[in-house]
């Protein structure tokens, strides 16, 4: 005969089984819906143009012949006549060069009026900014104001100006922008202007996002982690580190010691051989599922390091995380 006790255990037993069940069912069935929907592709790729910036080499430049094989007229900008020629012989017919210095007006205008001529009423599907440069980058104190200046004017001030003036042709295509920011938008490892740059491109993302939505017009922020780039080039930002450390005046030299110099770049080479990855097609990947997408994302982590280290530490408490970045780089030692 079973107890009223037992019978009682059994029923919370098969009732606590039904609901891991049931919740596990229903996260399958989210996990399907979600999947299905974000590979979703939008019609009519080959009447779409898309504008990309800073195509002479890197991200950009993969990214233009990813999207000319995949179909979209591409209009892609290179700094110099060099880099557009290069990308020419290596794309289709279809693909379209012009040369833009984000920095300056006159030519941001020229842009313009090029991008106007090609799409017509159609209006710009995608503009994907992506020129942006890194050096000078090291510590606080061995930069000067006009360091700062330099790569704000690249990343975050020349990257708003093209936004600005090409959101009418945005607008008109109910089309996409796509900024591309990086993990360094969430967590500030160095000196110098990169970093405050990208957590700008992240705040001005934010709000350019919440703005166009009643316009049709998607916003995306694309969150790379570290990969072989100009942005990474070890020579060039060794040359500019060394550069530094001699114009430095010798009492702030005394002050970081005599070895720092020689330890902070060997610890920075460390690190990046380990964090940097040479497959780029992780970021333009999902910079072409921001523009082919039904259902763009908001946000695209790029790399394993963002993915399962910087992100993650970006949510830690500000002591943990100033803690694990202090192990990265070396510590002063006065002489």
């Amino acid at each position: 005969m079973v107890s009223e006790g037992n019978l009682l255990d059994f029923v919370q037993v098969w009732t606590s089984n039904l609901l891991c069940s049931c919740s596990l069912a229903a996260a399958a069935i989210i996990a399907t819906v979600w999947l299905i929907r974000d590979s979703r592709q939008i019609d009519g790729i080959d009447q779409k143009h898309v504008l990309v910036t800073g195509c002479d080499s890197g991200f950009g430049n993969l990214l233009a012949r990813q999207l000319d094989r995949r179909g979209f007229r591409v209009i892609a900008a290179c700094l110099t006549e060099t880099g557009a020629s290069r990308l020419r012989s290596a794309a289709s017919p279809k693909l379209k060069t012009l040369l833009l210095n984000v920095t300056d007006s006159a030519s941001v205008n020229r842009a313009l009026e090029f991008v106007l001529n090609e799409t017509g009423e159609r209006g710009l599907w995608g503009l994907v900014n992506n020129a942006g440069i890194s050096v000078p980058i090291g510590p606080t104190e061995w930069m000067q104001l006009e360091d700062f200046k330099k790569v704000l004017d690249v990343n975050l001030i020349g990257l708003i100006e093209v936004t600005l003036k090409f959101l009418p042709l945005l607008k008109k295509a109910r089309g996409r922008v796509v900024n591309v920011a990086s993990i360094l938008g969430r967590l500030s490892l160095i000196g110098g202007g990169y970093c405050l740059s990208k957590w700008g491109v992240e705040a001005f993302s934010d709000s350019l996002r919440r703005d166009m939505m009643h316009f049709g017009v998607n916003v995306s922020i694309i969150e790379p982690g570290f990969f072989k780039t100009q942005v990474t080039d070890l020579g060039l930002i060794e040359d500019d580190l060394k550069n530094r450390w001699n114009s430095l005046p010798a009492e702030v030299r005394r002050s970081y010691g005599d070895s720092y110099l020689q330890e902070y770049m060997k610890l920075q080479a460390f690190s990046m051989r380990i964090l940097c990855s040479s497959d780029i097609s992780k970021v333009t990947s999902c910079m072409q599922h921001a523009l082919s997408a039904r259902h763009p994302r908001t946000r695209y982590a790029a790399g394993w390091d963002a993915k399962l280290f910087w992100i993650p530490l970006s949510y830690l408490p500000t002591c943990v995380a100033d803690f694990i970045i202090n192990i990265l780089l070396p510590s002063p030692k006065e002489t």
